[in-house]
């Protein structure tokens, strides 16, 4: 186990829908306009507490620069109302920033440095590219061949590891098939409700007959990237978009997208002190490295090291977020862990669906993804809950939830 002072728990939980980056919801939406919605929905959910009580505000996001950057965090936590008195800290671990964040945030509490900490994620891919605007890299990175799959682009390393665990194109396909029917199937039973916080876009057009602005204001309440006609047929049909000859296609892959999601964490003396009823408690987190070029099988070790930490089995786990970065690396870590006896059960896997067919806005989706697990447990009845990522440059991380 952990060692620790103090639990950490988690009072409220929400995220926004994931738009479809350059092309959806948010392409005209600022990120800190993204994050500031999550900070306040995330506060109504506790109305029993001050925001000046916050210690820090602990914010992920993959390329932190442009509309995201000059801190982000602290930004968006002044403009969120929290006032002057609350820190903000904006932090980096690509696809695990988000979830990484959680864990700083419920760090500070285990250990008793803070009381109430506010953790989440943004990005806006519509606005940062992926590799941000002026990506450079070092020249030391060609020096030594095993560096070199830093420099790779995510899906390069998609097909490393779609050849080295041999995961088939029609594998591949089948998976994301099922990625888009279990998200349509829970969009129509409502079982994102509970961790969605609505968000109303404006939507501006200019008149060129009298030189005004027209404004138009929609709310978008589901994520975007979900299509009840995705076919095994349709997704044959796709080229390979990385590899002239490989088997990682746009359709296998997930959806680059924009996002925001945020929880509210604190120790037990916060509880009785504001009388919040707790959603679920962070247990463990975990964080390994692996060789850059096959960067998606990050999760293989970084699984059994959080279950190790959090004293519990892969057969305990009611609730798991594995982020479909690619169809091939999700079957990889999967079929991996298998052999090695670390049996996920594939209805607790992704129950209502995955990146490859909700999105995946780097940054912002671990915390976006600890929502749904929160939410998940608590409307199924489940104890434990994980998410878990691969990270680009090669990691792997995740975190493990207890629902109360």
């Amino acid at each position: 186990m952990s060692k620790q002072v103090q639990d950490a728990y988690i009072v409220s939980a929400t995220r926004l829908p994931i738009g479809k980056s350059g092309r959806g919801y948010f392409k005209n939406t600022r990120p800190d306009e993204m994050l500031v919605k999550v900070m306040q929905a995330v506060m109504a959910q506790a109305p029993g507490i001050d925001p000046a009580a916050i210690e820090d505000a602990i914010i992920g996001c993959s390329f932190p620069e442009g509309e995201q950057g000059m801190n982000i965090a602290r930004v968006a936590s002044v403009l969120a109302g929290f006032g002057p008195t609350v820190g903000g800290v904006t932090i980096n671990r690509y696809c695990a920033s988000g979830i990484t964040a959680v864990q700083m945030a419920a760090d500070r509490i285990r250990v008793g440095e803070a009381d109430v900490m506010f953790a989440g994620g943004v990005e806006s891919m519509s606005m940062i590219p992926m590799g941000g605007n002026k990506p450079s890299l070092s020249p030391l990175i060609f020096e030594k061949d095993e560096n070199i799959g830093i420099a790779y682009g995510m899906g390069l390393t998609a097909e490393k590891v779609a050849e080295k665990w041999k995961i088939s194109r029609e594998a591949q396909d089948a998976f994301s098939v099922e990625s888009h029917r279990r998200a349509v199937a829970a969009m129509a039973a409502g079982h994102f409700d509970a961790e969605m916080t609505p968000f109303d876009v404006i939507e501006r057009t200019p008149n060129l007959a009298d030189g005004t602005v027209n404004t138009k204001t929609r709310t978008v309440k589901l994520d975007e990237g979900a299509r009840p006609d995705t076919s095994l047929e349709g997704l044959a049909k796709l080229k390979p978009v990385f590899a002239a000859k490989g088997s990682v296609t746009a359709g296998n892959s997930s959806q680059t997208s924009d996002g925001s999601g945020g929880l509210l964490i604190v120790s037990e003396a916060a509880l009785k002190r504001y009388n919040l009823t707790p959603l679920a408690r962070f247990v463990s987190f975990a964080v390994k490295g692996v060789p850059p070029e096959i960067m998606g099988i990050g999760p293989i070790e970084a699984i059994p090291a959080a279950l190790k930490s959090a004293g519990i089995t892969a057969a305990q786990l009611d609730w798991i977020e594995l982020n479909e970065a690619f169809a091939a690396q999700s079957l990889a870590v999967l079929n991996d862990l298998d052999s090695k006896g670390i049996e996920l059960d594939r209805a607790k896997v992704n129950p209502n669906g995955g990146a490859i067919a909700l999105g995946h806005p780097l940054g912002a989706t671990g915390a976006i993804r600890a929502a749904s697990v929160i939410h998940g447990l608590r409307r199924t009845g489940g104890k434990y809950g994980m998410v878990t990522m691969c990270v680009g440059a090669g990691q792997g991380a995740a975190g493990i939830f207890e629902r109360l």
